[in-house]
Formats: C-alpha cells, structure tokens, sequence
C-alpha cells in the first residue's frame, strides 16, 4: 500500500516555474514507477511525466517536453516535477501516481496503482 500527498501548487504568471511534490508512505516507495496527470476543467485526464524506480529513465509528454523535469529522491521517498516556462494551458489539477510495475513508464492513468488527491496549478497570462 502506498499513500501520496502532492503539494507545491498555487497561481503563477505565465513563464513562470513551480515545483511540485510528491510525498509517499511505505517501504516500498522505491519499488514503483511514478507518474504525473493533470486534469483540466471540462477534460480528460492527461500524461505528463513518469520515472522509473531508480529515477534513471524518464518519459514525456510532448506538450511538456523541454519545460518539465522529473526526478526522485527514494531516500526521501518523494518525486519532484519541476515546471519551467509554464503556460496557460498548464492550468489544471495535477495527480501524482505510483505503477506497481517500476521498470514500465507508462503514459496510460489506468496502469496506476495508487493516486494522491491532487494539487491546482494556476498559470494567469
């Protein structure tokens, strides 16, 4: 069983940058790939990143590719997705989400075991 808490959201202009955090409980946290949604008003949930179990492979979404960074830190069992250049169209509710499978980067929300209960991102222009 793992528990995530993020934390880190708020508002910030355009070109701006926030980290965001992700805290978990249990011994096992360094078993598990980790992942980033979002979910905007009116949409789907989306992918945003993953990192592998040793936090030496990362994946992307397109759209975030260049401005975003995930990394881990299993000593403290917390992941950090730092967001530079931040866009309007950032504005969402952000989840982190652990995948039992720590090898796999997946971009898929339903391949996730577990899930935090969010933290907003609001990016004015």
């Amino acid at each position: 069983q793992v528990q995530l808490v993020e934390s880190g959201g708020g508002l910030v202009q355009a070109g701006g940058s926030l980290r965001l955090s992700c805290a978990a409980s249990g011994r096992t946290f360094s078993t598990y790939a980790m992942g980033w949604f979002r979910q905007a008003p009116g949409k789907e949930r989306e992918f945003v990143a993953a990192i592998n179990w040793s936090g030496a492979n990362t994946y992307y979404a397109d759209y975030v590719k260049g401005r975003f960074t995930l990394s881990r830190d299993n000593a403290k069992n917390t992941v950090y997705l730092q967001m530079n250049s931040l866009k309007p169209e950032d504005t969402a509710v952000y989840y982190c989400a652990a995948d039992g499978r720590g090898l796999t980067l997946s971009g898929l929300w339903h391949e996730y075991d577990y899930w935090g209960q969010g933290t907003q991102v609001t990016v004015s222009s």
